[in-house]
């Protein structure tokens, strides 16, 4: 999906919300598998992992080939995929149907995510479409922590919200792009421009996407046996909290790339490893909704300008994908290094140690996101280049310089 195509950003919104939110309903999701299925918490955060790996594996799997299999054929695939495996999930009791069934619809998942970070890179504005679909899945996260305490309990509620939301997304798709042709797009592949900072956001973001999730994966556990709090309780935490990053994505919107992207990912990733130390240490609600609030204010912030920033080292997605998928290998890893952690060290410990981690990738995802190409320039000149491609009559051939990816 290219520059020349006709999306409107309003189906890669809805992809993107689809695709992402199984990560955002993780606590929830762990918490109750760990109450209603006969596993413990560390089983419970290893199923969680096994659903995002699941998600992961289809990105570093589809990476190259939106455009060869058509991004809106990929898309419906995807979302059929996560509704099927989220819905088996969340209708049966047999443990190996729900793993199964977790990760089946992490691999929808992933696909849906694949082309909508395929098709953000293409637009004009990447940050600014990004910001809206992390807008949309913390508007839906929030509304749903508030919702599902509130419909019973047991293990199914939020699956079959996955499940739910991959079918009410499905009649988005038919906006996307028509497929290309294969032999065009096989003709029009080149190697991965900017190959040392692509290696090096993925590595940093799959750390990042770690030490996020450890603490988001036992959030609820720390809210409920740390501090003490009712579900419902923690539940309206988690939407304060969600409802406050709505405001963070709305701020980072408004910013643009004012202050450039180093100084918010720099910046940000500290302000957030203070965060993960008061969130784990928590033992009351006052603390735990400060740290849990402001936590969520900064991370959807820091999260659109990483994935802006993967988004400007190739316009034609490739590593907006590659890295998103290591920022889902990272977020699947997440849920059971928190268990593990907590299990062993308790949540103090735990978070002290990811604080730690946050603060060593600062300097290396701070340099890659001074170093990088521009996205306004990278991207113009390949729109440029599109634009010729399909208005061979309004310049010359001489006037028209072929496009080579920035180094």
């Amino acid at each position: 999906m290219s520059p020349r195509t006709t999306t409107p950003p309003w189906p890669l919104v809805a992809l993107f919300t689809a695709g992402y939110l199984a990560a955002y309903l993780l606590p929830t999701t762990v918490g109750r598998l760990d109450a209603a299925l006969p596993l413990t918490s560390t089983e419970a955060g290893a199923v969680g992992s096994a659903l995002l790996l699941g998600s992961a594996t289809a990105g570093f799997t589809l990476a190259a080939q939106v455009e060869r299999f058509g991004p809106r054929r990929l898309a419906r695939a995807g979302l059929l995929l996560a509704a099927v495996g989220y819905g088996t999930a969340a209708l049966t009791t047999a443990l190996p149907a729900v793993v199964a069934g977790a990760v089946l619809g992490g691999f929808g998942s992933g696909t849906a995510t694949a082309v909508a970070a395929t098709g953000i890179a293409a637009q004009r504005d990447p940050h600014r479409v990004s910001t809206l679909g992390l807008l949309t899945v913390s508007a839906l996260a929030g509304a749903l922590y508030l919702t599902i305490p509130r419909l019973g309990p047991g293990h199914g509620l939020p699956l079959a919200a996955l499940a739910l939301t991959a079918l009410l997304t499905l009649p988005a798709t038919a906006r996307l792009a028509a497929p290309v042709a294969t032999t065009r797009v096989a003709r029009e592949r080149g190697p991965l421009p900017h190959l040392r900072h692509g290696l090096t956001l993925a590595v940093t973001l799959l750390l990042w996407s770690l030490a996020q999730n450890s603490l988001w994966g036992v959030s609820g556990r720390i809210g409920t046996t740390q501090a003490g709090l009712s579900e419902v309780t923690v539940g309206a935490v988690f939407a304060t909290a969600l409802g406050a990053g709505l405001l963070g994505v709305i701020g980072a919107g408004a910013l643009g790339a004012r202050f450039g992207r180093a100084l918010p990912i720099g910046a940000g990733t500290a302000l957030i490893a203070g965060c993960i130390v008061l969130s784990a240490t928590a033992t009351d609600l006052p603390t735990f909704a400060t740290g849990e609030v402001a936590w969520n204010t900064l991370y959807p912030v820091v999260l659109s300008y990483l994935i802006g920033l993967a988004a400007s080292l190739d316009p034609r997605g490739r590593w907006a994908v590659l890295i998103g998928s290591a920022s889902s290998l990272g977020t699947a890893v997440g849920p059971l290094v928190g268990s593990l952690l907590s299990a062993h060290v308790g949540y103090p410990a735990m978070g002290a140690i990811l604080a730690v981690g946050l603060l060593l990738i600062t300097a290396p995802m701070t340099w890659v996101a001074l170093r990088a190409t521009p996205p306004t320039t990278e991207h113009a000149r390949y729109q440029e280049h599109e634009r010729d491609r399909a208005q061979p009559q309004s310049r010359t051939a001489a006037e028209r310089p072929e496009y080579r990816p920035a180094a």
